[in-house]
């Protein structure tokens, strides 16, 4: 591709550069940024007849307008791909940051890349174990879902996310990656995720994405679409499972409104662009399985709702692109429970097709229906009890709601560090529904009752 090469630039504004009738320049190209003693790597991020705007992944303070060049490549931004690259930590756009040489692979790949065929997508039918009961029993993962976690902020996602990529590396030993993605944290929790995934073992399964807070705005635009480059090439190249984690999707929404702002775009709700939704789905769509293609690209987007405001923007349109949620409840949290998933609005909607017989056990689907029947009627009765207080419940409503602290306090609460097998947390199940009356559970067949109900 031809290189254009502008000696001097129209405007500067923080990390945004504005050249005037630039001639025929690309969308999302790269661009080299150069000054006195200053070098940086930019991206185009607005082209139109008489101007184009572009940001630097650097700042640009101090720079003097008529001293800044600029060279358009005529490339998009691209991802040097290898097997070499597990193990290692990348910077937001690609360059290495472990005091290790770039990867030696010689596939460069453009990071935009493009959502799945519609037609070429093969059916999700496989699960992931988590070792996470209120996951893998009743909102399973399958290899190739979107399955987002709707968090707060304050809440434990980081730990849960940790927790997810230590477990998940553990329960799949042979020919499974996890590509992790973090966007805007601090520099404590990218800390706390290096530490943490070198001291549970799985540093070599793991790729690393890292933009903190303190990086320029575009990085954030990027790091994901890094993130996903890479995941498909060990997918769908390679063959192998890849799960993405990638957080805080909230942080990439936040630099994608200011950005919009920047280019001077008018603003939709709660001003962010009106070209949301279509931007995530061009990162939730990644995800998937390809017919006649051994691997699968598993995506778990974090996102932190705003006020726990699930109605938000950001958790509303990921909602309907992805496919459920996990959700994170303050309420559990503030009791001392982790992880703290509240399962009632939490959902996977792809879970009926990967689990029961010749997947994870034959009474998984059933369970899982009946526990959360029974959940949601401890709430009903919860309710109840704080009009007319818990000593005018009777009997049955008083066994529900210790069946409800029960199944708190002993299915959805586990230690950070517990991996639970998948026989583990259905046996746990029914040691809890063993609570109840057998009159009360109507989700489960005789056959399973007579095997796994204890009562008395």
């Amino acid at each position: 591709m031809k290189r254009i090469r502008f000696e001097g630039v129209n405007k500067l504004s923080g990390p945004i550069i504005i050249i005037e009738n630039p001639g025929i320049i690309s969308y999302g190209e790269v661009v080299e940024i150069k000054g006195n003693d200053f070098f940086a790597y930019g991206r185009v991020l607005d082209v139109s007849v008489d101007r184009v705007v572009l940001e630097s992944f650097k700042n640009l303070a101090g720079m003097d307008i008529s001293t800044t060049n600029v060279t358009f490549t005529g490339k998009p931004l691209e991802f040097n791909a290898s097997s070499e690259i597990l193990g290692r930590m990348f910077n937001g756009i690609g360059l290495p940051v472990d005091n290790m040489p770039k990867p030696a692979g010689k596939v460069r790949l453009n990071v935009n890349g493009s959502p799945i065929n519609p037609l070429a997508r093969h059916y999700p039918q496989e699960y992931i174990p988590t070792g996470i009961s209120a996951i893998d029993v009743m909102n399973t993962l399958i290899k190739g879902q979107k399955l987002p976690i709707f968090s707060g902020s304050g809440l434990p996602h980081d730990q849960l996310a940790e927790q997810i990529v230590a477990q998940a590396g553990e329960a799949n030993p042979d020919n499974f990656a996890i590509v992790f993605a973090a966007v805007g944290i601090s520099h404590d929790s990218g800390n706390f995720f290096k530490e943490s995934f070198r001291n549970s073992g799985v540093l070599e399964k793991v790729v690393m994405f890292l933009n903190y807070a303190s990086d320029p705005v575009v990085e954030r635009i990027v790091t994901p679409r890094m993130a996903l480059t890479a995941g498909e090439y060990l997918a769908f190249e390679l063959g192998m499972d890849v799960l993405v984690i990638i957080t805080d999707i909230t942080n990439y929404c936040e630099a994608l409104r200011e950005i919009a702002s920047s280019k001077g775009e008018v603003p939709s709700r709660k001003g962010y662009p009106g070209y949301l939704y279509s931007d995530l789905a061009s990162l939730y769509e990644r995800a998937g399985r390809i017919n006649g293609r051994k691997g699968s690209l598993t995506q778990i987007p974090i996102l932190t709702m705003p006020n726990d405001d699930i109605t938000h923007p950001i958790p509303d349109l990921t909602g309907y692109i992805t496919e459920g949620q996990i959700v994170i409840s303050r309420e559990l949290y503030q009791k001392g429970n982790y992880p703290a998933i509240n399962v009632l609005p939490s959902l996977s909607r792809l879970m009926k097709d990967g689990i029961g017989k010749g997947f994870t056990r034959a009474d998984h689907p059933h369970l899982s229906n009946q526990l959360y029947a029974c959940y949601a009627k401890v709430r009903e009765i919860e309710s109840l009890a704080a009009v007319i207080g818990e000593e005018e419940l009777n009997d049955i409503e008083k066994a529900y709601l210790k069946f409800g602290k029960k199944f708190e306090n002993e299915f959805l609460k586990q230690k950070n560090d517990e991996n639970r097998t998948i026989e583990q947390s259905l046996d746990i199940g029914w040691r809890i529904l063993s609570e109840l009356p057998e009159s009360e559970l109507n989700r489960v067949s005789e056959e399973e009752l007579k095997e796994y109900y204890k009562n008395g």
